[in-house]
């Protein structure tokens, strides 16, 4: 968990350049699925060491992105020096089951390989909902590493609210989809 999980210290700064590194293309996949135009406001959940921050700013000046760990919001503002000057991307400090944001604020969202190390991923995927405008998009992605299941993803998804979901496979990596309906958004 120091490593990966909620990186701290020596070993989270290390678990964070190994991050980097195993997750972009899943990460880049997962963008690719979500379809994001020039005025969507992005939000990302478990940014890690912000490989994908970086890629999102090529697309968006609207990124927002949480995560509980220090060690990781150094990395991720170094790599992101630039796009955080600009105002194009934020981060917060915040764990997925807080977030510190209005309802109905983002119109995509995603979480590559963090939501398996939430304390309560159904709490984290309600908070996500929350913070979505009504039609938006969450892709929670996962690589073979990530000792997330395929199984019961649709499920936990439609209990924290969102609909239209699916599961989609490359190689041996996977993201669920879903979508806050349009009706009845509150």
């Amino acid at each position: 968990m120091r490593m990966f999980g909620r990186p701290r210290g020596l070993l989270g700064r290390l678990g964070g350049h190994i991050m980097a590194r195993t997750n972009e293309n899943c990460g880049a996949w997962a963008i690719d699925l979500l379809e994001i135009r020039p005025d969507d406001r992005v939000l990302e959940v478990g940014f890690g060491p912000g490989v994908l921050l970086a890629r999102l700013s090529a697309l968006t000046t609207h990124i927002v992105g949480v995560d509980p760990s220090r060690e990781m919001i150094a990395q991720a503002r170094a790599r992101n020096a630039n796009a955080i000057e600009r105002g194009g991307v934020a981060l917060h400090r915040a764990p997925a089951h807080s977030l510190p944001f209005k309802a109905h604020t983002f119109d995509k969202a995603l979480a590559v390989n963090s939501m398996q190390v939430w304390p309560d991923p159904v709490a984290g995927l309600r908070e996500m909902h929350r913070v979505m405008k009504p039609g938006g998009t969450v892709a929670l992605a996962f690589t073979r590493h990530s000792g997330q299941r395929k199984g019961g993803l649709p499920e936990l998804l439609a209990a924290a609210g969102f609909q239209y979901t699916r599961v989609v496979e490359k190689d041996q990596d996977f993201c669920a989809l879903a979508t806050k309906s349009r009706v009845g958004a509150a």
